[in-house]
């Protein structure tokens, strides 16, 4: 039905389970079950933090927002590592950002950057 445009897929799935357990086979019935868990976890946070979002008069979730749905479902003991995680994820899109003006501030198209790339690789495979 229409839950299955819900789910995460598979395929990512099955990478966190191989990453997490290299050396242990999951039945398929058993990966369906972790997809399933999965997805409802992630319903059931979303809708507690857009219940707590509605409910301080904003329109967009928050990380605080999902902080906040994590320990009133009692999922508190999650809630020092789901910080480390966000803490990477600003990290990184700053530094996406800051490569990102880098390269605006050469002041080269990117077409031209790309053709100079181009180049370099044909000199280099000589």
């Amino acid at each position: 039905g229409n839950d299955d445009d819900l789910t995460i897929p598979r395929a990512a799935i099955n990478k966190m389970i191989k990453e997490t357990l290299p050396n242990v086979r999951v039945a398929n019935d058993a990966r369906e079950l972790v997809v399933n868990c999965c997805t409802e976890f992630i319903h059931l946070i979303s809708s507690e933090a857009n219940e707590i979002c509605n409910k301080s008069e904003k329109k967009t979730i928050s990380p605080e927002h999902v902080i906040q749905a994590l320990e009133s479902l009692g999922f508190g003991s999650y809630i020092s590592e789901v910080k480390e995680v966000l803490q990477e994820c600003k990290t990184v899109a700053l530094k996406r950002r800051k490569a990102s003006s880098r390269l605006e501030n050469l002041g080269i198209p990117e077409e031209e950057l790309l053709r100079q790339q181009q180049e370099l690789f044909a000199q280099v495979s000589e």
